[in-house]
């Protein structure tokens, strides 16, 4: 699969480099005490969404083995991670995912698991979502969209009222009620070339519409502009919005934002057992701190103070509130 060009553009003079940013504000990105350890057990997925900055989709093979995932564990249980996030791809499509939560969950205080819902409609995943419950994972769950035409146009015909289902379901089992200590937050990403709104005023009106029309309740909602990686970068490219997009994300850098960025607290390790700062620079093969590491060959908690790989997408995550 070829992928578009991911550096700034030519014609976007007047922007300069994110690295360029920092410089300017006197800034440097470098790792805090990691507390997370993400692990994106692969790239298959049952939904081809425009947002995606991975690429994911049913065309996609690469998918994490069992003994990558123990060869993690191995490595984990040297590090006192406060928690540990399963992503994809669609996690659940994973062949051995049950195998994976099962190895996971007693080493860390929270486990979070990721789900574009859709992939727990599947007849087979009533036994994964059982364990989930048993093991208290927190649910982070893709619901770009209180429009039924803007979700689905992002992320396929059909998928938003299979979204809604999914969410009564699992309020149902109890997720998201906050009498049962299942947590259940939402993840809601623009529909186009924009930024995202404010999150606290998302969030409410989110919570209104939902309740009232489903019956539907949540934790939180956390509200994301899209990375400009991808497939959502070869749609900005295709739809003529690439430089307009990037424009806003620079013009919109806030240097109060870079403390949180989660890449400083975070590492994300992808299906083969490599390490990358966050996600976004996995899907750019940004290794962490621009070295190829494999998780076997690391004896102990990662090293503060170390510099964090960044390029221009790195925009995405310091514009306005931030991505945390």
């Amino acid at each position: 699969m070829s992928k578009p060009s991911e550096t700034l553009p030519e014609m976007i003079k007047d922007i300069q480099s994110f690295a360029a940013t920092l410089s300017q504000h006197n800034l440097k990105l470098t790792r805090d005490v990691t507390r997370t350890l993400q692990i994106n057990v692969g790239l298959y997925c049952n939904q081809t969404c425009r947002h995606c900055h991975l690429h994911a989709g049913p065309n996609r093979t690469e998918s994490m083995l069992f003994e990558t995932a123990e060869k993690i564990a191995h490595w984990a249980r040297t590090v006192p991670f406060e928690a540990i996030d399963i992503t994809g791809g669609a996690p659940e499509l994973n062949p051995d995912i049950k195998r994976i939560v099962k190895l996971f969950y007693p080493l860390t205080p929270q486990l979070i698991f990721r789900s574009n819902l859709s992939a727990l409609a599947q007849t087979d995943q009533e036994e994964l979502l059982l364990l989930l419950k048993s093991v208290n994972a927190a649910i982070v769950a893709s619901f770009p969209s209180l429009n039924e035409s803007q979700a689905d146009s992002q992320r396929g015909v059909g998928i938003y009222k299979t979204s809604v289902n999914v969410l009564q379901k699992l309020n149902a089992h109890g997720f998201g009620r906050l009498d049962s200590g299942l947590v259940l937050n939402l993840v809601s990403n623009p529909a186009g070339a924009f930024l995202s709104p404010d999150q606290t005023q998302a969030e409410h009106r989110f919570r209104q519409v939902m309740k009232k029309k489903w019956g539907i309740t949540f934790n939180h909602l956390f509200s994301f502009s899209n990375v400009p990686l991808g497939r959502f970068r070869r749609w900005l490219e295709t739809s003529g919005n690439l430089p307009t997009y990037l424009k806003k994300l620079a013009y919109s850098f806030n240097p109060a934002a870079v403390a949180g960025v989660m890449c400083r607290s975070l590492v994300s390790i992808d299906w083969n057992g490599y390490l990358f700062d966050c996600d976004f620079n996995l899907s750019r093969m940004l290794p962490l701190g621009g070295e190829k590491i494999h998780v076997s060959e690391l004896k102990g908690p990662l090293s503060a103070d170390t510099p964090i790989a960044t390029a221009d997408h790195c925009f995405a995550c310091t514009a306005g509130a931030g991505f945390t």
